[in-house]
């Protein structure tokens, strides 16, 4: 297997080259990256003396440059991550979520067909479903998304959808719970709270945190990837989820006891989503489980050790912190309702 992973500068990317190199599946593995806010180069420092390993800075909405990687490397395989993510972000502004989310994965589809690409697996989120009061998720259940961000992504699996229908593009989509660990950048719950609290600065929580997610490590995530890349089968989605629901307020319980800190730092605020902050994730997982993978991690400790990561790496994501861009965005998005507490 010849190996291109596009958006493997980012969180779940960079530890997805990690487990192929780990298991030896790829004889060539080449990463495209456009090194957005969100990527960071040195999550792949360790790769970078590796001969079977090559960088490459580019985009995915530009196909030529993904053709040229294609053709250079001889790639047979493709996993894409590249995306943007965040809901908050996408509410400040979704035409970048678009351009990546749902023109960058028919790009990306359009080149795969035309260079004869093996197998693409393309890396989608459960929001893409939705909320869910009772119950839980299949792959067959219908797409509603409710934020620019999610609809972005339910775009790009139904152009992974409509590829595969039309010339038989061999696409296989993985639809994955929230997933936290190492090396994810500090916007999102887990990393956002842990180095403010690091900071004794605080934090916002929605309401009364009563918010329900499905947490999955992000080591298991990328596992599970690399799972549907080798078994998966094309026109077929496979969610990614550990069966482990807790609310936020669950989670910022323990993000106070890890780093030290008291309620007192914990800022309730009304929602900046609106009606459009979903209330509960919740899939069921039976299809990859059938391919032979399931989580190993367990919850809680991940969730401590993770914590303790931020706590010991403070050099990895200080620069984050204070660089103007991120406080930008905070002030942009917090400042209303944290106001001094920024």
């Amino acid at each position: 297997m010849r190996l291109l992973v596009t958006g493997a500068a980012g969180f779940i990317g960079s530890h997805f080259v990690d487990a192929v190199f780990e298991n030896e599946v790829a004889e060539r593995l080449a990463v495209l990256d456009a090194l957005t806010y969100s990527g960071n180069l040195s999550t792949l420092e360790r790769f970078r003396s590796n001969d079977r390993f090559r960088f490459y800075h580019a985009r995915v909405e530009d196909p030529a440059a993904v053709a040229n990687v294609v053709r250079d490397e001889h790639i047979t395989h493709i996993v894409n991550f590249a995306a943007e993510t965040h809901n908050d972000r996408s509410i400040l502004d979704s035409s970048a979520f678009l351009t990546t989310n749902a023109i960058g994965i028919d790009n990306l589809l359009t080149v795969a067909r035309r260079e004869s690409i093996a197998k693409v697996v393309h890396v989608s989120t459960d929001e893409v479903y939705g909320s869910i009061g009772s119950g839980r998720f299949t792959e067959k259940s219908p797409l509603e998304p409710n934020t620019p961000y999610s609809a972005s992504k339910a775009a790009g699996d139904l152009q992974c959808r409509a590829h595969f229908v039309t010339w038989g593009t061999p696409v296989v989509v993985t639809r994955g719970g929230n997933t936290y660990g190492p090396y994810q950048f500090p916007e999102k719950l887990i990393p956002f709270f842990a180095t403010r609290l690091i900071d004794a600065k605080k934090v916002p929580l929605y309401g009364e945190g009563s918010q329900v997610r499905e947490w999955i490590h992000v080591r298991d995530h990328a596992e599970g990837i690399l799972q549907v890349l080798l078994e998966g089968c094309p026109g077929e989605a496979y969610n990614i989820g550990d069966d482990n629901e807790r609310t936020n307020r669950d989670i910022v319980r323990i993000l106070l006891e890890e780093t030290g800190r008291d309620a007192s730092l914990v800022k309730q605020i009304p929602d900046p989503r609106g009606g459009a902050h979903d209330a509960r994730y919740s899939m069921e997982t039976l299809r990859i489980r059938k391919l032979g993978w399931s989580p190993k991690r367990v919850f809680e400790q991940g969730l401590r050790d993770t914590v303790r990561w931020y706590v010991q790496n403070e050099a990895w994501w200080r620069p984050i912190t204070e660089s103007e861009e991120y406080k930008e965005y905070v002030a942009n998005y917090y400042g209303r309702t944290l106001g001094s507490d920024l």
